[in-house]
């Protein structure tokens, strides 16, 4: 069964959040808070009907406004240019905000009436709420997926990498080995060779004293 839906609202950066979640470690998440905001007071759940309004009709979503002003929540929201002009011009459209949804606003329904609707939003709105879990579980699954792919090659190219330095470590040695013995074998046909002739000319220097005698 779905989870009754609340709004909840904090002050990110140079932003105000809203969004429609079944408790506040959901939106939490969603804003990718490190720390509970709730406890710290920098985030609370609303009652105010426009929020509300606007967060129940995409569940899971956060919303954003700049901060400090009285506009709509909605996806994708610019920094106002008129930061710091005054009150009066935010008063001013404070008031012609008022009286356009004093206009604009319909007559009520019955009470029950007016209760069955508000179930029905909610259980539209958290079901809404779900399907944009389920999309965002989805989305974290295939980033997991592609870095573990991307670790997998990762280590697959270092494994080969390691493979290819240890058989030509393996080569030189073999071949230093083969070098250091051939070495050794001329060094040893060398003194051979010094012996041989130490020996030939001792006897040659005897029999040319001899022939000189």
């Amino acid at each position: 069964m779905a989870k009754k839906l609340k709004t909840y609202q904090t002050s990110l950066g140079f932003y105000d959040q809203a969004i429609a979640a079944p408790s506040m470690k959901a939106a939490l998440a969603a804003w990718g808070a490190s720390s509970n905001l709730f406890h710290q007071g920098v985030a609370k759940e609303t009652d105010d009907p426009d929020v509300v309004a606007a967060t129940m009709a995409k569940p899971g979503v956060v919303l954003r406004r700049p901060v400090g002003s009285d506009g709509p929540f909605t996806e994708s929201t610019e920094l106002p240019t008129d930061l710091g002009e005054g009150e009066t011009k935010s008063k001013s459209r404070t008031r012609s905000k008022s009286k356009a949804r004093s206009k604009k606003r319909p007559a009520k329904p019955g009470r029950n009436a007016s209760r069955e609707i508000d179930n029905a939003a909610a259980r539209k709105a958290a079901a809404a709420f779900e399907k944009e879990e389920r999309r965002r579980e989805a989305e974290r699954r295939k980033e997991e997926a592609a870095r573990a792919k991307e670790r997998a090659r990762r280590d697959k190219a270092v494994a080969a990498a390691e493979a290819a330095l240890d058989k030509a470590r393996r080569a030189h040695e073999a071949k230093a080995e083969t070098i250091e013995a051939e070495r050794a074998a001329l060094e040893a046909r060398a003194e051979a060779e010094q012996a041989r002739w130490d020996k030939q000319r001792h006897k040659l220097d005897q029999a040319l004293r001899r022939a000189r005698e």
